[in-house]
Protein backbone atom coordinates (compact mmCIF):
# COMPACT_ATOMS: atom_id res chain seq x y z
CA UNK A 1 0.00 0.00 0.00
CA UNK A 2 0.94 3.67 -0.23
CA UNK A 3 -0.03 6.35 2.27
CA UNK A 4 -0.59 10.07 2.64
CA UNK A 5 3.01 10.50 3.82
CA UNK A 6 4.12 9.31 0.36
CA UNK A 7 3.44 12.84 -0.87
CA UNK A 8 4.49 14.82 2.20
CA UNK A 9 7.82 16.05 3.43
CA UNK A 10 10.39 18.83 3.30
CA UNK A 11 12.36 20.03 0.29
CA UNK A 12 16.06 20.11 1.17
CA UNK A 13 18.63 22.73 0.26
CA UNK A 14 21.68 22.13 -1.88
CA UNK A 15 23.10 22.28 -5.38
CA UNK A 16 23.11 18.94 -7.24
CA UNK A 17 26.47 18.00 -8.76
CA UNK A 18 25.45 15.16 -11.10
CA UNK A 19 24.20 15.35 -14.65
CA UNK A 20 21.40 14.06 -16.83
CA UNK A 21 22.35 11.21 -19.17
CA UNK A 22 20.48 8.87 -21.49
CA UNK A 23 21.08 5.22 -20.53
CA UNK A 24 19.31 2.62 -22.64
CA UNK A 25 17.09 5.39 -23.96
CA UNK A 26 16.01 6.34 -20.43
CA UNK A 27 16.66 9.74 -18.87
CA UNK A 28 18.79 9.27 -15.76
CA UNK A 29 20.42 11.49 -13.17
CA UNK A 30 24.00 10.27 -12.75
CA UNK A 31 26.63 11.12 -10.14
CA UNK A 32 30.18 9.83 -10.54
CA UNK A 33 32.81 9.64 -7.79
CA UNK A 34 35.77 11.97 -8.00
CA UNK A 35 39.00 10.06 -8.34
CA UNK A 36 39.35 6.31 -8.76
CA UNK A 37 36.33 4.03 -8.43
CA UNK A 38 35.22 0.59 -9.61
CA UNK A 39 33.78 1.09 -13.09
CA UNK A 40 32.06 -2.32 -13.01
CA UNK A 41 29.98 -1.37 -9.95
CA UNK A 42 26.82 0.77 -10.01
CA UNK A 43 24.22 1.77 -7.44
CA UNK A 44 20.73 2.16 -8.88
CA UNK A 45 18.82 4.77 -6.89
CA UNK A 46 15.15 3.78 -7.22
CA UNK A 47 13.34 6.87 -6.12
CA UNK A 48 10.13 7.79 -4.42
CA UNK A 49 7.38 9.19 -6.62
CA UNK A 50 9.02 12.61 -6.83
CA UNK A 51 11.85 11.19 -8.92
CA UNK A 52 14.52 13.25 -10.63
CA UNK A 53 12.83 16.68 -10.24
CA UNK A 54 13.03 16.64 -6.42
CA UNK A 55 16.36 18.06 -5.28
CA UNK A 56 16.41 15.77 -2.21
CA UNK A 57 16.75 12.73 -4.48
CA UNK A 58 19.54 14.25 -6.54
CA UNK A 59 21.46 15.24 -3.39
CA UNK A 60 21.26 11.67 -2.10
CA UNK A 61 22.54 10.34 -5.42
CA UNK A 62 25.46 12.75 -5.11
CA UNK A 63 26.13 11.53 -1.58
CA UNK A 64 26.37 7.90 -2.70
CA UNK A 65 28.87 8.96 -5.36
CA UNK A 66 30.94 10.69 -2.68
CA UNK A 67 31.14 7.30 -1.01
CA UNK A 68 32.71 5.67 -4.03
CA UNK A 69 29.82 4.37 -6.14
CA UNK A 70 28.73 5.59 -9.54
CA UNK A 71 25.06 6.15 -8.80
CA UNK A 72 22.22 6.32 -11.29
CA UNK A 73 18.62 7.43 -10.74
CA UNK A 74 16.49 6.32 -13.71
CA UNK A 75 13.33 8.25 -14.49
CA UNK A 76 10.89 5.51 -13.53
CA UNK A 77 7.99 7.80 -14.40
CA UNK A 78 8.94 8.83 -17.95
CA UNK A 79 8.45 12.51 -17.27
CA UNK A 80 5.41 12.08 -15.02
CA UNK A 81 6.95 12.23 -11.52
CA UNK A 82 4.85 13.67 -8.71
CA UNK A 83 5.34 17.47 -8.87
CA UNK A 84 7.58 18.81 -6.13
CA UNK A 85 4.88 21.27 -5.08
CA UNK A 86 2.64 18.31 -4.19
CA UNK A 87 4.64 18.13 -0.93
CA UNK A 88 2.31 20.86 0.31
CA UNK A 89 -0.75 20.28 -1.89
CA UNK A 90 -3.51 18.29 -0.22
CA UNK A 91 -5.49 18.27 -3.48
CA UNK A 92 -2.91 16.20 -5.39
CA UNK A 93 -4.59 13.14 -6.97
CA UNK A 94 -2.37 10.46 -5.45
CA UNK A 95 -4.67 7.59 -6.47
CA UNK A 96 -4.83 8.74 -10.09
CA UNK A 97 -1.05 9.06 -10.26
CA UNK A 98 -0.53 5.61 -8.76
CA UNK A 99 -2.93 4.10 -11.28
CA UNK A 100 -0.71 5.37 -14.11
CA UNK A 101 2.45 3.90 -12.63
CA UNK A 102 1.95 0.21 -12.03
CA UNK A 103 4.69 -2.37 -12.67
CA UNK A 104 3.98 -2.50 -16.40
CA UNK A 105 5.06 1.13 -16.64
CA UNK A 106 8.44 0.88 -14.89
CA UNK A 107 9.65 -2.67 -15.61
CA UNK A 108 10.61 -1.87 -19.23
CA UNK A 109 12.45 1.23 -18.00
CA UNK A 110 14.55 -0.79 -15.57
CA UNK A 111 15.15 -3.56 -18.08
CA UNK A 112 16.48 -1.05 -20.62
CA UNK A 113 18.81 0.62 -18.13
CA UNK A 114 20.17 -2.67 -16.80
CA UNK A 115 20.74 -4.04 -20.31
CA UNK A 116 22.70 -0.91 -21.24
CA UNK A 117 24.80 -1.13 -18.08
CA UNK A 118 25.56 -4.80 -18.73
CA UNK A 119 26.64 -3.92 -22.27
CA UNK A 120 29.17 -1.43 -20.92
CA UNK A 121 30.63 -4.02 -18.53
CA UNK A 122 28.80 -3.45 -15.24
CA UNK A 123 28.81 -6.68 -13.22
CA UNK A 124 27.71 -5.49 -9.76
CA UNK A 125 24.45 -3.60 -9.20
CA UNK A 126 23.28 -2.49 -5.78
CA UNK A 127 19.80 -1.04 -5.44
CA UNK A 128 18.49 1.45 -2.93
CA UNK A 129 14.72 1.85 -3.17
CA UNK A 130 12.68 4.49 -1.36
CA UNK A 131 8.90 4.20 -0.96
CA UNK A 132 7.76 3.67 -4.59
CA UNK A 133 11.23 2.32 -5.38
CA UNK A 134 10.88 -0.75 -3.17
CA UNK A 135 9.00 -2.95 -5.68
CA UNK A 136 11.49 -2.07 -8.44
CA UNK A 137 14.31 -3.08 -6.07
CA UNK A 138 12.45 -6.35 -5.36
CA UNK A 139 12.00 -6.90 -9.10
CA UNK A 140 15.71 -6.65 -9.88
CA UNK A 141 16.65 -8.93 -6.98
CA UNK A 142 14.12 -11.59 -8.01
CA UNK A 143 15.42 -11.42 -11.60
CA UNK A 144 18.95 -11.98 -10.32
CA UNK A 145 20.12 -8.64 -11.73
CA UNK A 146 21.15 -7.01 -8.45
CA UNK A 147 23.77 -8.16 -5.96
CA UNK A 148 22.54 -6.15 -2.94
CA UNK A 149 19.13 -4.69 -2.04
CA UNK A 150 18.32 -1.82 0.32
CA UNK A 151 14.87 -0.34 0.84
CA UNK A 152 13.78 2.52 3.07
CA UNK A 153 10.17 3.01 4.23
CA UNK A 154 9.01 0.66 1.45
CA UNK A 155 5.52 0.96 -0.01
CA UNK A 156 3.32 -1.33 -2.17
CA UNK A 157 4.80 -4.56 -0.82
CA UNK A 158 2.35 -7.37 -0.14
CA UNK A 159 2.95 -8.66 3.38
CA UNK A 160 3.82 -11.47 3.96
CA UNK A 161 3.77 -12.70 0.34
CA UNK A 162 6.52 -10.46 -1.05
CA UNK A 163 8.76 -11.13 1.95
CA UNK A 164 8.31 -14.88 1.52
CA UNK A 165 9.02 -14.66 -2.20
CA UNK A 166 12.19 -12.70 -1.52
CA UNK A 167 13.32 -15.30 1.02
CA UNK A 168 12.61 -18.18 -1.35
CA UNK A 169 13.88 -16.76 -4.65
CA UNK A 170 16.32 -13.86 -4.15
CA UNK A 171 20.04 -14.15 -3.58
CA UNK A 172 20.80 -10.50 -2.86
CA UNK A 173 21.40 -9.57 0.81
CA UNK A 174 18.63 -7.28 2.07
CA UNK A 175 18.66 -4.23 4.34
CA UNK A 176 15.39 -2.56 5.35
CA UNK A 177 15.56 0.93 6.88
CA UNK A 178 12.30 1.24 8.83
CA UNK A 179 10.73 3.76 11.16
CA UNK A 180 8.25 4.26 13.98
CA UNK A 181 5.25 5.63 12.06
CA UNK A 182 4.65 4.18 8.62
CA UNK A 183 1.24 3.29 7.20
CA UNK A 184 2.86 1.66 4.17
CA UNK A 185 5.26 -0.53 6.20
CA UNK A 186 3.94 -0.50 9.79
CA UNK A 187 5.58 -2.11 12.79
CA UNK A 188 3.53 -5.28 12.26
CA UNK A 189 5.07 -5.63 8.79
CA UNK A 190 8.50 -4.88 10.19
CA UNK A 191 8.09 -7.66 12.74
CA UNK A 192 6.90 -10.01 10.00
CA UNK A 193 10.03 -9.21 7.97
CA UNK A 194 12.22 -10.15 10.95
CA UNK A 195 10.21 -13.33 11.45
CA UNK A 196 10.48 -14.39 7.79
CA UNK A 197 14.01 -13.22 6.99
CA UNK A 198 15.80 -12.80 10.30
CA UNK A 199 17.62 -15.24 12.53
CA UNK A 200 19.54 -16.74 9.61
CA UNK A 201 16.40 -17.74 7.70
CA UNK A 202 17.63 -15.76 4.68
CA UNK A 203 21.13 -17.12 4.10
CA UNK A 204 22.49 -14.32 1.87
CA UNK A 205 22.03 -11.81 4.72
CA UNK A 206 19.28 -9.70 6.26
CA UNK A 207 19.42 -6.57 8.43
CA UNK A 208 16.86 -4.00 9.52
CA UNK A 209 17.36 -0.60 11.10
CA UNK A 210 14.59 1.09 13.08
CA UNK A 211 14.42 4.85 13.58
CA UNK A 212 12.38 6.08 16.51
CA UNK A 213 10.53 9.36 16.05
CA UNK A 214 10.60 9.07 12.26
CA UNK A 215 7.74 8.61 9.81
CA UNK A 216 7.34 7.36 6.25
CA UNK A 217 9.55 9.35 3.91
CA UNK A 218 12.14 10.23 6.56
CA UNK A 219 15.13 8.96 4.56
CA UNK A 220 14.42 11.33 1.65
CA UNK A 221 12.01 14.08 2.70
CA UNK A 222 12.49 14.25 6.46
CA UNK A 223 12.46 17.56 8.35
CA UNK A 224 16.14 18.03 9.20
CA UNK A 225 15.29 20.57 11.90
CA UNK A 226 13.88 17.67 13.94
CA UNK A 227 16.84 15.96 15.70
CA UNK A 228 15.29 12.48 15.62
CA UNK A 229 14.43 12.73 11.93
CA UNK A 230 17.89 14.12 11.14
CA UNK A 231 19.45 11.18 13.00
CA UNK A 232 17.20 8.76 11.12
CA UNK A 233 17.91 10.18 7.68
CA UNK A 234 21.67 10.29 8.24
CA UNK A 235 21.67 6.92 10.01
CA UNK A 236 19.73 5.19 7.24
CA UNK A 237 22.11 6.61 4.65
CA UNK A 238 25.19 5.48 6.62
CA UNK A 239 23.69 2.01 7.10
CA UNK A 240 23.03 1.77 3.36
CA UNK A 241 26.60 2.71 2.41
CA UNK A 242 28.02 0.24 4.93
CA UNK A 243 25.73 -2.51 3.61
CA UNK A 244 26.85 -1.88 0.03
CA UNK A 245 30.50 -1.94 1.06
CA UNK A 246 30.00 -5.11 3.14
CA UNK A 247 28.78 -6.94 0.05
CA UNK A 248 30.63 -5.11 -2.73
CA UNK A 249 32.70 -8.19 -3.60
CA UNK A 250 29.73 -10.46 -4.37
Amino acid sequence: MSCEDCVKGVRHEGEPEGKIEQIGGVECYVATPKGEYSKEKVVLFLSDGFGIPLVNNKLLVDDFARNGFRTIMPDLFQGDAIPSDALNRPDFDRAGWMARHGPDSWKPVLDAVVASLRAEGVTWIGTTGYCFGAPPAWYLALKGESKVTVVAHPSRLQIPEDLEEYRDKAKAPLLINSCETDQAFPQEAQAKADEILGGGKFAPGYERTYWEGCNHGFAVRGDMSNPKIKAGKEGAFDATVKFFKKYQDL
